[in-house]
């Protein structure tokens, strides 16, 4: 049952918070409609698109985070081995391989059910969990697809810690 169902009056639209948040940060951001706003940031290794979607009939929140990087079908199976080694690791949210443009994407889902409202809170833990996973497994990616390591390969490769700087 969706929100109009129930009669639950919803304060703010989940997407204006993303928008403020994005504002606040000085991201550039586009609105698509009502229900969805791009957004480019800039990360260590990458800028990555996030999208954020409302899915009205689910009321949930939807993140998605991507980079450009394009998965060609010879490295697809180890990519998945990758992605499957590293989902394991995962406390919140997925990473996904759209094999129809080859694209790797970081997933995850608020749900807001009752009309409840997206705080500001809960929009910077979607996108830091997104921004962090992407940031931390970006190299693993770029090494089973550019380098041919083995998915476990490369992800020994990015999972230790350094302590200081050099």
């Amino acid at each position: 049952m969706g929100m109009s169902e129930a009669g639950f009056e919803r304060a703010n639209h989940p997407v204006d918070a993303v928008e403020q948040v994005a504002d606040f940060h000085k991201w550039n951001f586009e609105r698509a409609g009502e229900d969805e706003i791009s957004i480019l940031v800039q990360g260590i290794w990458t800028d990555y698109s996030v999208s954020f979607s409302w899915m009205e009939d689910f009321e949930a929140l939807h993140i998605a985070c991507a980079f450009d990087m394009r998965v060609p079908s010879k490295r697809a199976v180890e990519t998945m081995r990758l992605i499957a080694l590293v989902n394991e690791q995962m406390l919140f949210g997925h990473f996904d391989l759209w094999v129809q443009d080859g694209s790797v994407v970081f997933r995850l889902t608020l749900p807001l059910a009752g009309g409840a409202s997206a705080n500001e809170a809960q929009i910077e833990c979607l996108l830091d969990s997104a921004l962090t996973s992407c940031e931390r497994y970006y190299q693993a990616f770029q090494f089973v697809v550019w380098t041919g390591k083995s998915a476990t390969e490369a992800l020994d490769s990015v999972l230790f810690d350094t302590v200081g700087e050099a």
